[in-house]
């Protein structure tokens, strides 16, 4: 199978590969070209934001990334203000762990880690 490749001057030059080889490489092309066409269609505006929400706005505009470093100063606050035990345990379970790693890795029964990250996101979700 032949495959064109251009190289980023602009020339053209046309490599033999395998069958195998040529597939992944049409199919990679495929994808490729799949994700620039999505990525065309996908547009910011700052009415977005006023009538949609900050997340349908142009994320590099003074005014969303204003919002952003708000926001994440009112996270840390937040999370400042949770007892030491349920922000350790918020955080390793955000970072993927299981409330049973979580309850091993601190010798206490799974039950109450599981108490203690649901009253995390209960006061998250009432202050935030």
């Amino acid at each position: 199978m032949k495959v064109n490749y251009t190289f980023a001057n602009g020339e053209t030059s046309e490599v033999e590969v395998t069958e195998e080889i040529g597939n992944i490489i049409l199919d990679s092309r495929r994808e490729e070209s799949n994700l620039d066409r999505k990525e065309r269609y996908h547009c910011y505006s700052m009415d977005g934001a006023v009538f949609e929400g900050v997340e349908y706005a142009d994320p590099d505009t003074p005014e969303t990334l204003l919002e952003q470093l708000l926001e994440s100063r009112h996270i840390k606050e937040l999370l400042e203000e949770l007892p030491e035990v349920q922000r350790r345990r918020l955080f390793l379970y955000a970072e993927g762990k299981s409330l049973r790693e979580i309850g091993r890795m601190e010798g206490v029964d799974h039950k109450a880690v599981k108490k203690s990250v649901e009253a995390a996101k209960k006061y998250f979700l009432k202050n935030f």
